[in-house]
């Protein structure tokens, strides 16, 4: 059975989830040291997404929000304004997703490229599978596209009585 538009925008955000994680839980720790965690759960305290009892963020969403909100504080030195701007229209991608909101294919590739743009700033090996996913895509894409024209030239071809 074929993927979805959905099923990819969703992969991909998992695909972010795994690259990110380690890269804010290694920032957070480089700015509050042992009160990293403590510092992101304030953050998350005062959101639908809530504390946690984990001292891991297991949540994209969670990851992302801690990003914008703490982003002149701990990910502005690393980090640039294409980045942050990143962070927020992926913030937006993954509400759509968790809202159920279809994907056409040009939104499930900007998706997947905004994701891949994300992680390989952060130099994450994840880029690469999300890549592979964009190719795929593209792949589909292509031959949707010529599907489509061999079916016209096939009708023209019928009309004309070639």
């Amino acid at each position: 059975m074929a993927i979805t538009n959905h099923e990819r925008v969703g992969k991909a955000l998992e695909l972010l989830k795994s690259g990110l994680g380690p890269f804010v839980e290694r920032e957070f720790k480089a700015k509050y040291g042992d009160g990293w965690a403590f510092e992101v759960k304030e953050i998350l305290s005062d959101t639908r997404l809530g504390g946690g009892k984990s001292d891991s963020i297991n949540d994209v969403a969670a990851l992302l929000v801690v990003m914008d909100r703490k982003w002149g504080e701990v990910f502005r030195r690393i980090l640039g304004k294409t980045e942050r701007s990143l962070v927020n229209e992926i913030l937006a991608i993954r509400n759509n997703w968790a809202h159920q909101e279809p994907f056409s294919g040009d939104d499930a590739y900007r998706a997947l490229d905004s994701v891949g743009r994300l992680l390989s700033s952060i130099s994450a090996a994840e880029a690469d599978d999300v890549d592979k996913m964009k190719m795929e895509l593209l792949r589909l894409r292509f031959d949707e596209q010529a599907r489509g024209e061999k079916r016209k030239s096939s009708s023209i071809a019928i009309e004309s009585g070639v």
